[in-house]
């Protein structure tokens, strides 16, 4: 559970605090006031990461050096600083060389309006969200990924040179193939796991009676070695690496039809809420508790019904954060706490109680 949060330079926030309610936590503001901004910085407090970009850097106040987080989860005091130079993360005020203990205290699942992209849009958000998952169930998830981008930019670099650089890629290629196998088979665990979740989690929210289905789709098969020799000659005639992990998608179907193509937007909302229904269900059945959940102004987007159907398939245990631009539905969910966010007319963001 997170009681408080502290924000210094984190987008739009250069200072801020903000207390939590145990059970459900409700900000109403409008556009551009930074609800969506306040959720992120809570994510990147428990992960470490953030669930809507690839790169911190991109949540550094501009003209700001670096961002800070500060928060008490769980009864343990988190404390996190990120710029381009360094990062430190503490726990209880001793700093953490490596992570583990830290990230161990709590897991979150982030619900917002972009998530239609992981249906429609391109494949690298899919394969985001796959990584945000991971990283919350496999201890050795993050450096997998992180050990497999480290090879495949180094050998990027080499097919680039000019003259040719073979015995370079080589050396790069054994590390690719090492951390890319073991990439692969944890993300293929994860779409079979998330399928019956988000089937049933389907059904439940949709009043339509469509089926839907997922597809992990590796951009590498048990035979990368081998495909990724067969590439070589217009790998370099591209300068790229074609085969690898880097290429993998995760495909949704509705009716047995690519979804990005034939599914209606309503569908494919629904879809989205869905697989991060299911996300919710893996993490409390593997992790033995349930992850805190932050809802992004997306019940604003279902009717009534929806909704309803929404609340009725949350996690019932879990703490949840809900932002929203109106009032207008708010009894649906009975938030315990309520607050409004507004900026100043200096950008200065006030959080008041409603």
């Amino acid at each position: 559970m997170l009681s408080r949060l502290s924000l210094r330079d984190f987008r739009c926030f250069q200072n801020f605090e903000i207390d939590f309610d145990p059970d459900t936590t409700c900000i109403v503001g409008q556009n551009t006031t930074g609800k969506t901004s306040l959720l992120e910085a809570v994510a990147v407090l428990i992960r470490l990461q953030s669930p809507r970009a690839s790169s911190l850097q991109e949540a550094i106040r501009f003209g700001a050096r670096g961002l800070v987080v500060d928060g008490h989860v769980s009864g343990y005091h988190l404390q996190f600083y990120y710029s381009a130079a360094r990062r430190k993360l503490a726990l209880d005020g001793v700093v953490q060389r490596v992570p583990g203990s830290y990230l161990d205290i709590l897991r979150v699942v982030y619900f917002g309006n972009s998530d239609i992209e992981l249906v429609r849009g391109n494949a690298e958000a899919r394969r985001r969200f796959l990584d945000f998952m991971g990283s919350q169930l496999f201890p050795n998830y993050r450096e997998i990924l992180r050990s497999y981008q480290r090879a495949l930019r180094s050998r990027n670099a080499f097919l680039k040179m000019v003259p040719a650089r073979p015995r370079e890629v080589v050396a790069y290629t054994r590390p690719l193939l090492k951390f890319g196998h073991q990439l692969t088979a944890l993300r293929a665990f994860l779409v079979e796991r998330l399928e019956p979740g988000a089937i049933s989690a389907f059904s439940s929210v949709s009043d339509r009676g469509e089926a839907i289905a997922l597809r992990y789709q590796p951009g590498a098969t048990s035979d990368f070695e081998n495909e990724l020799a067969k590439s070589a000659a217009e790998e370099r005639r591209l300068r790229t690496t074609l085969i690898g992990p880097h290429r993998d998608d995760l495909q949704m179907l509705v009716q047995g039809k690519p979804a990005e193509l034939f599914a209606s937007e309503g569908q494919q909302r629904t879809i989205a809420i869905a697989v991060k229904l299911a996300q919710a269900e893996i993490l409390e059945a593997l992790m033995g508790k349930p992850p805190m959940l932050l809802l992004d102004d997306v019940f604003g987007e279902l009717d009534r019904g929806g909704r309803n159907r929404l609340m009725a398939n949350l996690p019932k245990r879990g703490q949840r954060l809900v932002t929203t631009t109106s009032f207008e539905w708010l009894s649906d969910i009975q938030p315990v706490r309520l607050c409004r966010l507004r900026a100043n007319g200096d950008g200065k963001r006030v959080l008041e109680a409603v």
